[in-house]
């Protein structure tokens, strides 16, 4: 018997997409769907609209989901699935006609670089399946000057979007290196600050929820220019920063660093445990303006990360940099293999350079672009990578492996 072909798509009928049969012709449910969808827009974003409140993932799924991808920061991953979940709760299942309404809840993470601040905003955004935009605030400026507008964020998340407003308006945007924005002190220049206070405030007006006209391409805005309005009441922002130094305004704070009868000075274990510690009046002294601390309720401070779990983020994570290169191997129908020891040796590297798990990458690609080269002429072979080859430049050991001829 032959199999039927939808007239429209021309796929095959499956279980989960069943056909209409017609007068000598079918088509299928997805092209039912997207038929509905052209005639009855409103009716079918609203579908749509109830159907990702039903499937809202609950805090313990989020927390799995990160799991899978971001290695340790138990206590940064939980604060943040409860942020997360409460953000789009307040989205998709808020009784609008209610007399109390809620407000958003947007997040700071505070950690040091390469900590994953980056990853687990990528990792939730694309698991709740909402766009993304990240941006770094350094580059940010007051409307007016040299540098990217602050609106500019609202038109990457737009594109992130493929240009649909509705969506744009329940995404998430990431902005990182907050802390490199900060004021400088208490005292005040007479001259505009175009990348601290002045850029804060400009961050302020988007985060707290507005209506904003941006040009759909981005750019400056000029005069005669059509824009589009976003409303940013229901996007989550959520910011990020190593904010080196605020340990010490934390100790002081808790007068960890006074000297005196029963009083010793803490080490520097315990100087990183105060973190856990920050306060609103914290961040105010670093440089934050209060304005903008108060539009950000939702604090999680991320820990160094540690040998141990430098190591396991290598191997551990679903798209860890271990598989990306085993995969890229195979492809040549090459066996790529690590000793323990080997793990151990790129691990201390990246650790010594300070770059956190984001510096893993580069020293995998120097340890192996003399093997990568001679790649397509090893095919059937097993590599093994040794410490001598992360350490020393030593060639690898190269076995003429059967099970992958």
């Amino acid at each position: 018997m032959a199999k039927k072909v939808c007239s429209f798509c021309n796929t095959t009928e499956k279980e989960e997409n069943p056909f209409i049969a017609g007068n000598g012709v079918y088509i299928c449910s997805n092209c039912v769907t997207s038929a509905y969808k052209i005639l009855f827009g409103e009716e079918e974003e609203e579908e749509n609209f109830n159907s990702e409140a039903k499937t809202l993932m609950i805090p313990k799924e989020i927390h799995r989901i990160l799991d899978n991808y971001v290695i340790g920061q138990e206590r940064a991953k939980k604060t943040l699935s409860v942020a997360v979940y409460n953000h789009y709760k307040r989205i998709f299942k808020n009784n609008f006609d209610s007399d109390t309404s809620i407000d958003k809840s947007n997040i700071l993470l505070i950690g040091p670089t390469g900590s994953g601040k980056t990853l687990l905003a990528q990792t939730i955004a694309r698991f709740l399946d909402v766009p993304i935009a990240i941006s770094d605030a350094t580059n940010l400026t007051e409307a007016g000057y040299v540098g990217e507008d602050v609106e500019n964020i609202l038109t990457k998340l737009l594109q992130s979007a493929d240009g649909d407003v509705e969506k744009a308006e329940r995404g998430i945007i990431f902005i990182d290196e907050m802390d490199k924005i900060a004021r400088m002190g208490e005292n005040r220049s007479i001259t505009r600050d175009v990348s601290g206070e002045g850029v804060q405030q400009a961050l302020l007006k988007i985060i707290e929820g507005s209506v904003v006209n941006i040009p759909p391409k981005g750019g400056r805005k000029h005069p005669n220019q059509d824009f589009l309005q976003i409303d940013t009441a229901n996007i989550l922002f959520i910011c990020g920063g190593a904010f080196n130094g605020i340990e010490e305004i934390i100790q002081r704070r808790l007068g960890a660093n006074r000297l005196g009868f029963g009083q010793t000075k803490r080490s520097s274990k315990e100087n990183t445990d105060v973190m856990h510690l920050i306060e609103s009046d914290d961040l105010v002294q670093f440089g934050i303006i209060p304005e903008l601390i108060g539009r950000l309720h939702v604090t999680a401070t991320l820990e160094q990360i540690t040998l141990d779990d430098m190591v396991r983020i290598l191997v551990e994570p679903k798209n860890s940099i271990v598989r990306q290169y085993q995969k890229l191997f195979e492809i040549d129908n090459v066996l790529l293999t690590f000793e323990e020891s080997a793990l151990q040796a790129i691990a201390t590297k990246a650790i010594n350079r300070k770059t956190g798990a984001r510096g893993l990458r580069s020293i995998m690609e120097e340890s192996l672009v003399d093997v990568m080269y001679k790649l397509p002429e090893l095919d059937g072979h097993e590599i093994i990578i040794t410490e001598d080859v992360i350490n020393s430049d030593a060639s690898p050991v190269y076995i003429k492996n059967s099970k992958t001829a």
